[in-house]
Protein backbone atom coordinates (compact mmCIF):
# COMPACT_ATOMS: atom_id res chain seq x y z
CA UNK A 1 0.00 0.00 0.00
CA UNK A 2 0.84 3.50 -0.42
CA UNK A 3 0.62 6.60 1.25
CA UNK A 4 0.90 9.92 -0.28
CA UNK A 5 1.03 12.79 2.11
CA UNK A 6 0.14 17.06 1.38
CA UNK A 7 -2.69 15.76 -1.10
CA UNK A 8 -4.65 18.61 -0.87
CA UNK A 9 -1.25 20.19 -1.90
CA UNK A 10 -0.08 21.05 -5.71
CA UNK A 11 2.29 18.10 -5.98
CA UNK A 12 0.98 15.59 -3.60
CA UNK A 13 -2.52 16.40 -5.22
CA UNK A 14 -0.87 15.53 -8.71
CA UNK A 15 1.30 12.67 -7.23
CA UNK A 16 -2.70 11.56 -5.89
CA UNK A 17 -4.02 12.15 -9.18
CA UNK A 18 -1.50 10.28 -11.27
CA UNK A 19 -1.97 7.13 -9.17
CA UNK A 20 -5.41 7.23 -9.08
CA UNK A 21 -5.57 7.27 -13.05
CA UNK A 22 -2.98 4.24 -13.30
CA UNK A 23 -5.30 2.60 -10.96
CA UNK A 24 -3.14 1.90 -8.29
CA UNK A 25 -4.46 1.29 -5.12
CA UNK A 26 -3.36 4.11 -1.94
CA UNK A 27 -4.46 6.53 0.47
CA UNK A 28 -4.40 10.21 0.57
CA UNK A 29 -3.51 11.98 3.89
CA UNK A 30 -5.19 15.00 5.01
CA UNK A 31 -4.79 17.98 7.72
CA UNK A 32 -8.77 17.64 8.53
CA UNK A 33 -12.53 16.49 8.01
CA UNK A 34 -12.21 19.20 5.93
CA UNK A 35 -9.55 18.41 3.39
CA UNK A 36 -10.87 15.32 3.54
CA UNK A 37 -14.09 15.81 2.32
CA UNK A 38 -12.54 17.80 -0.92
CA UNK A 39 -10.99 14.29 -2.59
CA UNK A 40 -11.76 13.08 -5.31
CA UNK A 41 -14.37 10.15 -5.49
CA UNK A 42 -12.51 7.16 -5.67
CA UNK A 43 -9.62 8.03 -2.86
CA UNK A 44 -9.24 6.44 0.31
CA UNK A 45 -8.74 9.54 2.66
CA UNK A 46 -6.82 9.28 5.81
CA UNK A 47 -6.43 11.87 8.87
CA UNK A 48 -2.93 13.12 10.62
CA UNK A 49 -1.08 15.90 11.17
CA UNK A 50 2.94 16.66 10.64
CA UNK A 51 3.17 17.74 14.17
CA UNK A 52 1.53 14.74 15.26
CA UNK A 53 3.68 11.70 15.52
CA UNK A 54 1.20 8.97 16.57
CA UNK A 55 -1.01 10.16 13.87
CA UNK A 56 1.26 9.56 11.33
CA UNK A 57 1.75 5.96 12.88
CA UNK A 58 -1.77 5.33 12.87
CA UNK A 59 -1.91 6.96 9.04
CA UNK A 60 0.62 4.31 8.05
CA UNK A 61 -0.46 1.35 9.08
CA UNK A 62 0.01 -1.71 6.30
CA UNK A 63 1.65 1.38 4.23
CA UNK A 64 4.71 -0.29 2.44
CA UNK A 65 5.75 3.40 0.16
CA UNK A 66 4.94 6.84 1.31
CA UNK A 67 5.16 10.07 -0.79
CA UNK A 68 6.39 12.70 1.62
CA UNK A 69 5.54 16.20 0.33
CA UNK A 70 5.40 19.00 3.25
CA UNK A 71 4.42 23.09 2.27
CA UNK A 72 8.06 25.27 2.76
CA UNK A 73 7.35 26.43 5.70
CA UNK A 74 9.70 26.81 8.81
CA UNK A 75 8.11 23.84 10.62
CA UNK A 76 9.61 21.92 7.15
CA UNK A 77 11.88 19.82 9.03
CA UNK A 78 10.38 18.99 11.72
CA UNK A 79 7.47 18.09 10.49
CA UNK A 80 8.85 15.96 7.62
CA UNK A 81 11.39 14.23 10.07
CA UNK A 82 8.34 13.14 12.33
CA UNK A 83 7.06 11.77 9.23
CA UNK A 84 10.29 9.99 8.62
CA UNK A 85 10.51 8.61 12.34
CA UNK A 86 6.64 7.58 11.95
CA UNK A 87 7.62 5.66 9.25
CA UNK A 88 10.71 3.66 10.97
CA UNK A 89 8.12 3.04 13.70
CA UNK A 90 5.18 1.94 11.37
CA UNK A 91 7.00 -0.33 9.26
CA UNK A 92 7.20 1.28 6.12
CA UNK A 93 9.97 0.10 3.80
CA UNK A 94 10.68 3.32 1.58
CA UNK A 95 10.18 6.91 1.34
CA UNK A 96 9.44 8.97 -1.98
CA UNK A 97 11.01 12.66 -0.83
CA UNK A 98 10.11 15.75 -2.87
CA UNK A 99 12.72 18.05 -2.12
CA UNK A 100 13.83 21.08 -3.83
CA UNK A 101 16.67 22.03 -5.89
CA UNK A 102 19.92 23.57 -4.16
CA UNK A 103 19.22 20.72 -1.89
CA UNK A 104 23.23 20.03 -3.02
CA UNK A 105 24.93 22.69 -2.59
CA UNK A 106 22.81 25.60 -1.76
CA UNK A 107 22.98 26.34 2.40
CA UNK A 108 20.48 28.63 2.55
CA UNK A 109 16.57 29.39 1.81
CA UNK A 110 14.32 26.69 1.31
CA UNK A 111 17.29 23.90 -0.12
CA UNK A 112 18.78 23.96 3.05
CA UNK A 113 15.50 22.85 4.90
CA UNK A 114 15.50 20.02 2.08
CA UNK A 115 18.83 19.42 2.50
CA UNK A 116 18.43 18.40 6.36
CA UNK A 117 15.52 16.25 5.33
CA UNK A 118 17.26 14.13 2.94
CA UNK A 119 20.53 13.79 5.52
CA UNK A 120 17.51 12.23 8.43
CA UNK A 121 16.02 10.09 5.82
CA UNK A 122 19.58 9.02 4.76
CA UNK A 123 20.20 8.08 8.00
CA UNK A 124 16.61 6.29 9.26
CA UNK A 125 17.95 3.06 7.07
CA UNK A 126 14.93 3.30 5.16
CA UNK A 127 14.81 2.70 1.52
CA UNK A 128 14.34 5.51 -0.10
CA UNK A 129 13.85 8.08 -3.41
CA UNK A 130 14.38 11.94 -3.61
CA UNK A 131 13.47 14.20 -6.12
CA UNK A 132 14.79 17.94 -6.33
CA UNK A 133 12.85 20.04 -8.69
CA UNK A 134 13.34 23.04 -10.48
CA UNK A 135 11.11 26.01 -10.22
CA UNK A 136 6.78 24.45 -10.81
CA UNK A 137 5.30 25.92 -14.03
CA UNK A 138 2.31 26.70 -11.60
CA UNK A 139 4.58 29.01 -9.79
CA UNK A 140 3.51 31.11 -12.67
CA UNK A 141 -0.01 31.46 -12.17
CA UNK A 142 0.60 32.30 -8.39
CA UNK A 143 3.16 34.75 -8.31
CA UNK A 144 2.92 36.27 -11.58
CA UNK A 145 -0.84 35.94 -13.06
CA UNK A 146 -2.53 38.72 -10.67
CA UNK A 147 -0.27 42.07 -11.58
CA UNK A 148 -0.68 40.49 -15.28
CA UNK A 149 -4.02 40.67 -15.16
CA UNK A 150 -4.27 44.19 -13.28
CA UNK A 151 -0.76 45.68 -14.55
CA UNK A 152 0.03 44.13 -17.90
CA UNK A 153 3.52 43.11 -16.09
CA UNK A 154 5.14 41.44 -13.53
CA UNK A 155 8.29 42.36 -11.02
CA UNK A 156 11.08 40.73 -9.55
CA UNK A 157 14.72 41.33 -8.85
CA UNK A 158 15.42 38.34 -11.06
CA UNK A 159 17.79 40.11 -13.65
CA UNK A 160 18.33 37.95 -16.78
CA UNK A 161 18.67 35.21 -14.80
CA UNK A 162 17.15 31.63 -16.49
CA UNK A 163 14.62 29.17 -14.94
CA UNK A 164 14.22 25.72 -16.52
CA UNK A 165 10.67 25.58 -15.04
CA UNK A 166 8.65 22.63 -15.29
CA UNK A 167 5.38 20.96 -14.72
CA UNK A 168 4.16 19.47 -11.44
CA UNK A 169 2.15 16.57 -13.40
CA UNK A 170 5.76 15.92 -14.39
CA UNK A 171 7.07 15.77 -11.11
CA UNK A 172 4.02 13.41 -10.33
CA UNK A 173 4.75 11.19 -13.29
CA UNK A 174 7.66 10.85 -12.17
CA UNK A 175 7.18 10.01 -8.52
CA UNK A 176 4.51 7.60 -9.26
CA UNK A 177 7.06 5.79 -11.10
CA UNK A 178 9.14 5.29 -7.95
CA UNK A 179 6.17 5.15 -5.45
CA UNK A 180 5.19 1.95 -7.94
CA UNK A 181 8.39 0.44 -8.35
CA UNK A 182 10.35 1.91 -5.53
CA UNK A 183 13.28 -1.08 -6.10
CA UNK A 184 13.67 0.69 -9.46
CA UNK A 185 14.61 3.75 -8.06
CA UNK A 186 16.18 3.03 -4.49
CA UNK A 187 18.61 5.18 -3.56
CA UNK A 188 18.51 7.80 -6.36
CA UNK A 189 18.28 11.45 -6.15
CA UNK A 190 16.70 12.71 -9.20
CA UNK A 191 17.64 16.34 -9.96
CA UNK A 192 14.54 17.62 -12.05
CA UNK A 193 15.06 20.45 -14.51
CA UNK A 194 12.71 21.41 -17.06
CA UNK A 195 13.03 21.00 -20.64
CA UNK A 196 14.10 24.39 -21.61
CA UNK A 197 15.68 27.51 -19.60
CA UNK A 198 14.17 31.06 -19.95
CA UNK A 199 14.22 34.70 -18.23
CA UNK A 200 11.61 36.66 -17.28
CA UNK A 201 11.71 38.61 -20.44
CA UNK A 202 11.60 35.90 -22.14
CA UNK A 203 8.58 34.54 -20.34
CA UNK A 204 7.07 38.05 -20.76
CA UNK A 205 7.00 37.59 -24.61
CA UNK A 206 5.79 34.10 -24.92
CA UNK A 207 2.71 35.16 -22.28
CA UNK A 208 2.16 38.20 -24.29
CA UNK A 209 1.33 35.94 -27.14
CA UNK A 210 -0.88 33.92 -25.12
CA UNK A 211 -2.58 36.56 -23.13
CA UNK A 212 -2.88 38.52 -26.77
CA UNK A 213 -1.77 41.54 -25.59
CA UNK A 214 1.44 43.28 -24.45
CA UNK A 215 3.04 41.90 -21.05
CA UNK A 216 6.41 43.30 -19.74
CA UNK A 217 8.63 41.52 -17.01
CA UNK A 218 9.87 44.99 -15.07
CA UNK A 219 13.23 44.13 -13.50
CA UNK A 220 13.29 45.70 -9.61
CA UNK A 221 15.59 46.38 -6.68
CA UNK A 222 15.53 43.70 -4.17
CA UNK A 223 14.76 46.02 -1.35
CA UNK A 224 11.52 47.36 -3.72
CA UNK A 225 10.16 43.52 -3.95
CA UNK A 226 11.11 42.91 0.05
CA UNK A 227 9.04 45.83 0.20
CA UNK A 228 6.07 45.22 -2.06
CA UNK A 229 5.82 41.64 -1.21
CA UNK A 230 5.42 42.34 2.64
CA UNK A 231 2.82 45.17 1.68
CA UNK A 232 1.05 41.98 0.29
CA UNK A 233 1.11 40.49 3.86
CA UNK A 234 3.38 37.55 3.31
CA UNK A 235 5.26 36.91 6.39
CA UNK A 236 9.01 37.94 6.97
CA UNK A 237 10.33 34.50 6.93
CA UNK A 238 8.88 33.92 3.73
CA UNK A 239 9.77 37.01 1.72
CA UNK A 240 13.57 36.52 2.92
CA UNK A 241 13.12 32.59 1.77
CA UNK A 242 11.84 33.84 -1.56
CA UNK A 243 14.73 36.62 -2.39
CA UNK A 244 17.21 34.57 -0.65
CA UNK A 245 16.08 31.63 -3.53
CA UNK A 246 16.32 34.22 -5.67
CA UNK A 247 19.94 34.80 -5.37
CA UNK A 248 20.92 31.17 -6.40
CA UNK A 249 19.17 31.61 -9.55
CA UNK A 250 20.78 35.54 -10.27
CA UNK A 251 24.29 33.09 -9.29
CA UNK A 252 23.60 31.80 -12.19
CA UNK A 253 22.28 28.09 -11.55
CA UNK A 254 18.81 26.93 -11.52
CA UNK A 255 18.95 27.65 -15.26
CA UNK A 256 20.41 23.76 -16.32
CA UNK A 257 18.54 21.62 -19.07
CA UNK A 258 19.61 18.12 -18.86
CA UNK A 259 18.07 14.87 -19.68
CA UNK A 260 17.18 13.58 -16.11
CA UNK A 261 13.53 14.17 -16.20
CA UNK A 262 12.77 13.17 -20.09
CA UNK A 263 14.72 9.85 -18.91
CA UNK A 264 12.78 9.26 -16.26
CA UNK A 265 9.45 9.73 -17.91
CA UNK A 266 10.14 7.87 -21.14
CA UNK A 267 9.20 11.01 -23.10
CA UNK A 268 9.24 15.16 -23.76
CA UNK A 269 7.86 16.72 -20.59
CA UNK A 270 5.54 19.77 -20.95
CA UNK A 271 6.72 22.56 -22.39
CA UNK A 272 6.10 25.82 -20.83
CA UNK A 273 4.39 27.13 -24.20
CA UNK A 274 1.60 24.24 -24.46
CA UNK A 275 1.37 25.02 -20.07
CA UNK A 276 0.85 29.37 -21.11
CA UNK A 277 -1.54 28.30 -23.78
CA UNK A 278 -3.59 25.76 -21.29
CA UNK A 279 -4.01 28.53 -19.09
CA UNK A 280 -4.48 31.66 -21.27
CA UNK A 281 -7.21 32.58 -19.07
CA UNK A 282 -4.99 33.15 -16.09
CA UNK A 283 -3.02 36.28 -17.99
CA UNK A 284 -6.36 38.07 -19.42
CA UNK A 285 -6.96 41.76 -18.42
CA UNK A 286 -9.59 42.03 -15.91
CA UNK A 287 -11.38 44.51 -18.10
CA UNK A 288 -11.88 41.41 -20.26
Amino acid sequence: MILVTGASGSVGGAVAAELKNQGVAFKAMYRSEKDAGKAETGLTPVLADFSDKQSLVLAMESVETVFLVCSPIPQLVEFESNAIDAAVKAGVKHIVLNSALGAEDYPISFPSWHRQVEEHLKASGLGYTIFRPNGFMQNILAYNAPSIRSQSAFYAAMGDARTSFLDVGDIAAGGTKALVSPGDHAGKIYELNGPEAVTNAELAERISLVAGRKVQYVNIAEQAQRDSMLALGMPAWQVEAILDLQRYYTGGQGGEVTNVLPSLLGRTPKMLNRFLEEFKDSFRSEAE
